[in-house]
């Protein structure tokens, strides 16, 4: 009886993580790939008819969107890269007895609605807000100068809403970092530049990789800052599925553009970890 429970255990830990992915991911994504897959419409019902060319005429549609999405997400990505490793690297070495006070701030904002923070992202950027008004006022900005419903004004809200979500992984990597390791390098004779591109970055890398990860593709799919920030210049694949769903009750498209945002992000992933070298970052993270 005690063999058999030891074999059941491990099983039974799993079941509620399994039974959860099952009802809320491989149900919805069955269900999904299904309608993607049918024709008709909201009055008269609709029928699967295995008319796969949803997917060819809603790509064919909306490959603009599509484009400008992963390039937008792409942007995001890098920028955070750039803005966030700094100050995951303070933190990590020069944070001291405060670093998880300084952590905490970088989440605070998390403890206000998504949607809020993009509306006050909106007041802040719009031409008679709060930091623009007083400059045109001035002359220092011309008086047609405009921001809201630009990329620019998109980007920066992505960057700011997945901001922690690149810092907190580079974070968790560079405090796993020996600094002994740093100071042998400088030992070496190695300046700080140097010290940074052979020795420091290489071992972040993992948390560089998790970052990425955690950024581009929800920054990719995203629809509320496009929505609100931006303009018709500025629409996302994420508010065409929201609009198809939502407004149009056109099923079978939305689920098709679904379906190859996800193939096309997954494709992006895969050769993103292929040319950074999976391999090489897991064996650094296992260091």
């Amino acid at each position: 009886m005690d063999r058999v429970k030891r074999t059941l255990a491990p099983y039974l830990l799993v079941l509620p993580g399994g039974l959860w992915l099952l009802l809320f991911f491989a149900v919805p994504m069955v269900t999904m790939l299904s309608l993607s897959l049918q024709e008709g419409d909201i009055v008269n019902g609709f029928v699967f008819t295995g008319h796969w060319q949803n997917y060819t005429e809603s790509l064919a549609d909306y490959q603009t969107q599509l484009i400008r999405s992963l390039v937008y997400g792409a942007i995001t990505s890098f920028v955070l890269i750039v803005m966030a490793f700094p100050v995951a690297y303070w933190i990590a070495f020069y944070g001291g007895r405060r670093k998880s006070t300084y952590l905490f701030l970088i989440m605070l904002p998390f403890f206000v609605s998504f949607v809020l923070r993009t509306i006050s992202w909106r007041m802040l950027l719009t031409d008679d807000g709060v930091l623009f008004h007083p400059l045109k006022e001035a002359g220092i900005l011309p008086a047609d100068f405009q921001v809201l419903g630009t990329p620019a004004a998109v980007i920066a809200g992505l960057v700011y809403s997945f901001l922690p979500f690149m810092v907190l992984p580079i974070y968790v990597a560079l405090e796993r970092i020996d600094p002994r390791v740093v100071e042998a390098a400088r030992d070496l004779y190695a300046g700080p530049l140097t010290s940074f591109r052979k020795v420091i970055f290489p071992l972040a890398l993992p948390g560089v990789f998790a970052g990425v990860l955690m950024t581009f593709v929800p920054a990719s799919s995203d629809y509320v800052n496009s929505e609100l920030l931006g303009s018709s210049e500025t629409t996302m694949i994420g508010q065409v599925v929201q609009a198809k769903f939502l407004s149009n009750s056109d099923y079978p498209s939305a689920s098709a553009l679904s379906f190859t945002l996800m193939a096309v992000l997954l494709i992006g992933v895969f050769a993103y970890a292929r040319a950074l070298g999976t391999e090489d970052v897991m064996k650094v993270a296992a260091r």
